[in-house]
C-alpha cells in the first residue's frame, strides 16, 4: 500500500510540474515576459530546440496520462481483490446456512450495485429438470430487506443451469436473446447478471442480480467479479449445507440414542455388559432392581464382583466359555438368595459382544427375573390341583352345574368341615325285605338301580348334594357346598319330584313290581365337609341327619314327613298336615312332625327359576 501511495504521489507531482511548464511556455509566447526569455533567445537563434522541447513535453504528458490510466486500472483490480478477500473472510465466518445465505446475498448486492439479488439452490436428491428443482432460498434488495422471489427471469436462469456458464445483459429489453421473454417484458427487467454456483463442476444453484430501472449498469468486470465471488460462495454454501446435514444427523443420532437409552432403561430384563477385560460397561435399571446394586457402583467393576451375589458355582465357568468364544450363547436358570430379596428364580442369557470383524469385544448377560412368574405358576398349579380335587370329589355328589360353579371359585368350598344350617333328606323303599324274597338278587339289583336313578335325578334337579346310597335308601342334603337360602324348599321339592317320578314310572311300566318310598326331611345345624380316615367322603353329621332318618323310618309308603324346623322354612309355600310330636331316639325333646300335602292329594311345587 505504501509503494502504491508513493507511485501515485510521484505521478501527481510530475503532472503538476508538467502543467506549470506548459503554462510557463504559453505565457512566454504570448506576453514575452522575462520568465520565457531563455526560450525566446533560443528560438531566435535556433527554433528547433524549442520545438523539440514542446514535443517532449507533449509526449511526457501523454505518458503520464497513460500511466495514470494504468494505475487506475490496477487500483480497480486491487479493490476487486480486496473485495473478494473481504467476501471470503465474511462467508467463511459462519457455518449457519440461513445466516450465510443472507450474508452472501447482501455482499453480492453491495459488490455489483444491483437493485435486487436472488440466491437459488437445488434441493437434496432433485428429481426432473434442474430448473424445476431450484428453490429461492434468499431474496434481498439493496436495503438488505427480504423480498418476494417470483418476479425474475426464469428463462435466463434456465439457460445458466443448462449451459453452466454465466450470463450478462446490459439491457434485457433490447437484448435479442431475451427481449421476447415474457418475464423480461412483464417484470420490466433491464440490467441482469446470472452466474452458476459450481462445486466440483456440479451445479448446486445460481446467483441472480438485476436492476429494473437502469440499463448498462453491469460490465464484464462485474460479471467476472460475481463469477469469482460465486465460486467462493458455492464452496462456503456447500460446506454450510454439509455442516447442517451433519448437525441434523447428530440430532437424529442423539434422538435415537436417547430413545434407545429410554428403551434400555425401561426394559423389564436386567442387562449387564462388559468389555473384553470383564469390567461392567452397562448396567440398566432392571439390573439395579434385580441385584440390589446401584449402577454407579457396578459400572467399571469386574463382573465377578457384581455377579458375586448370585453365589452360583457353575456360573463363572459358563461366563468364561462365552467370553473366550467357546460358546456363542448359553441360557442358564438358577435359584439363588439375593440380598434384601430372599429366594429368587432367575434366567440368564449369556452371549458375546462382537464387532464388525466378528471379534469378541465383551459379554452381555440378560437377566429375566422369574420369581413372580414362578410363584404365580406354582399358585396356578395348586389352584388346578384344587379344582381337580373338587371336581373328583363333587362330581359324585352334586349336579354338573353345581360342580362348574364350584370350580369357578374354589374358595367357596370348605372341605375341612364347617358348621352351617342344612336340610337333610332321607328316602327309603317300603317293603324292601319282602321284595328281596320275591325276586332274584340280579333282578333286585337292577330294580334298585332303576329306582335309585330316579331319586338321584330328582336330587340333582334341585341342586342337592347326594350324600350316599345305603342299600335301598338314599341320603341328600342342601345348603352345602354352595349356600342356598331356600335349601328347605329345595328339599321338599325334591321329595315331591321323587314321588311324582315313581308315579309316572308305575304308569309307564304297569307290569313291573311296584315300589314306594317313605321320605323324611329335617332342617338344623350340622357339620359339613370331608370326613373319614383313609377313605374321605364329603358328608354331613349332626342332629338334623338323625331326625331326618327317624322321620323317614316313620313315614308310610308315599308319605313325606317334615320336621318342625323344616315346616317353619316352607309353611308359606306348601300345604301340610300336622301329625303332632314324635319321640326320636337319642333326643330329649320330641320333634314336631308335619306331613306334606293335605289328604288325599299333594300340592305340586315347581322348581324355582
Amino acid at each position: 500500500m505504501d509503494a502504491e501511495r508513493e507511485l501515485q504521489a510521484t505521478i501527481n507531482r510530475a503532472l503538476e510540474c508538467l502543467a506549470l511548464l506548459k503554462q510557463d511556455l504559453a505565457a512566454s509566447q504570448e506576453t514575452g515576459s522575462a520568465s520565457g526569455s531563455w526560450l525566446r533567445r533560443s528560438a531566435s537563434t535556433d527554433p528547433a530546440p524549442a520545438q523539440r522541447m514542446g514535443e517532449r513535453v507533449q509526449g511526457l504528458h501523454q505518458n503520464l496520462e497513460q500511466l495514470q490510466h494504468e494505475f487506475a486500472t490496477l487500483e480497480h483490480e486491487r479493490q476487486r481483490l480486496d473485495t473478494l478477500y473481504d467476501v471470503s473472510q465474511i462467508i467463511n465466518s459462519t457455518l449457519n446456512l440461513v445466516e450465510l445465505l443472507n450474508l452472501v446475498m447482501d455482499m453480492i448486492i453491495q459488490v455489483t450495485r444491483a437493485e435486487r439479488g436472488f440466491l437459488m439452490l437445488l434441493g437434496e436428491n432433485p428429481v426432473g429438470p434442474l430448473t424445476e428443482a431450484l428453490e429461492v432460498r434468499v431474496a434481498r434488495n439493496v436495503d438488505q430487506e427480504t423480498i418476494a422471489g417470483s418476479d425474475l427471469s426464469r428463462s435466463i436462469i434456465s439457460q445458466v443451469v443448462q449451459e453452466g456458464r454465466p450470463i450478462l445483459t446490459t439491457d434485457a429489453q433490447a437484448d435479442p436473446r431475451f427481449s421476447s421473454q415474457e418475464s423480461v417484458i412483464g417484470f420490466n427487467l433491464r440490467s441482469i447478471l446470472c452466474v452458476p454456483l459450481l462445486v466440483k463442476d456440479h451445479i448446486i444453484g445460481v446467483v441472480y442480480v438485476d436492476n429494473r430501472i437502469k440499463s448498462g449498469l453491469f460490465t464484464q468486470e462485474d460479471l467476472d467479479l460475481l463469477a469469482a465471488f460465486a465460486n467462493q460462495a458455492a464452496i462456503a454454501l456447500e460446506n454450510a449445507r454439509l455442516f447442517e446435514s451433519v448437525q441434523q444427523k447428530v440430532v437424529e443420532i442423539t434422538t435415537i440414542k436417547t430413545y434407545m437409552d429410554n428403551i434400555f432403561a425401561s426394559v423389564a430384563s436386567g442387562v449387564v455388559s462388559t468389555d473384553v477385560s470383564g469390567h461392567v460397561t452397562t448396567f440398566n435399571r432392571a439390573a439395579e432392581t434385580i441385584f440390589a446394586v446401584p449402577a454407579n457402583r457396578a459400572l467399571g467393576q469386574p463382573y465377578q464382583q457384581v455377579l458375586g451375589t448370585l453365589e452360583d458355582p457353575e456360573l463363572p465357568a459358563l461366563v468364561e466359555q462365552v467370553r473366550c468364544g467357546e460358546q456363542a450363547y448359553i441360557p442358564y436358570d438358577l435359584e439363588t438368595d439375593l440380598p434384601g430379596r430372599g429366594r429368587a428364580s432367575l434366567r440368564l442369557h449369556l452371549s458375546g459382544l462382537r464387532d464388525t470383524h466378528d471379534e469378541i469385544t465383551g459379554l452381555t448377560i440378560v437377566v429375566d427375573d422369574l420369581t413372580v412368574r414362578r410363584r404365580l405358576e406354582a399358585e396356578r398349579r395348586r389352584e388346578e390341583q384344587e379344582k381337580h380335587r373338587i371336581k373328583e370329589l363333587f362330581q359324585r355328589y352334586v349336579a354338573p352345574t353345581v360342580v362348574n360353579r364350584l370350580l369357578s371359585d374354589p374358595s367357596r368350598v370348605a372341605l375341612g368341615g364347617e358348621r352351617r344350617e342344612v336340610t337333610v333328606l332321607f328316602a327309603d323303599i317300603r317293603g324292601y325285605t319282602a321284595l328281596a324274597e320275591q325276586i332274584s338278587p340280579e333282578r333286585l339289583v337292577a330294580l334298585l338301580n332303576e329306582y335309585l336313578a330316579l331319586m338321584a335325578e330328582a336330587i340333582f334337579r334341585y341342586e342337592g348334594t347326594l350324600d350316599k346310597f345305603m342299600g335301598d335308601a338314599v341320603v341328600a342334603f342342601y345348603n352345602a357346598p354352595e349356600p342356598q337360602p331356600d335349601h328347605a324348599l329345595r328339599a321338599v321339592q325334591t321329595a315331591q319330584a321323587m314321588q311324582n317320578a315313581l308315579a309316572r314310572h308305575h304308569q309307564e311300566h304297569p307290569h313291573e313290581l311296584m315300589v314306594n318310598y317313605g321320605i323324611g326331611i329335617s332342617t338344623g345345624e350340622a357339620v359339613v365337609g370331608n370326613i373319614g380316615a383313609q377313605q374321605m367322603n364329603y358328608t354331613v353329621i349332626g342332629d338334623a341327619v338323625n331326625v331326618a332318618q327317624r322321620l323317614q323310618a316313620g313315614a308310610s309308603a308315599g308319605q313325606i314327613l317334615l320336621s318342625g324346623n323344616t315346616y317353619l322354612h316352607v309353611c308359606q309355600h306348601v300345604a301340610t298336615t300336622p301329625l303332632g310330636p314324635l319321640a326320636v331316639k337319642g333326643r330329649i325333646e320330641p320333634v314336631n312332625v308335619y306331613a306334606l300335602g293335605a289328604p288325599p292329594t299333594l300340592i305340586a311345587v315347581e322348581k324355582p327359576a
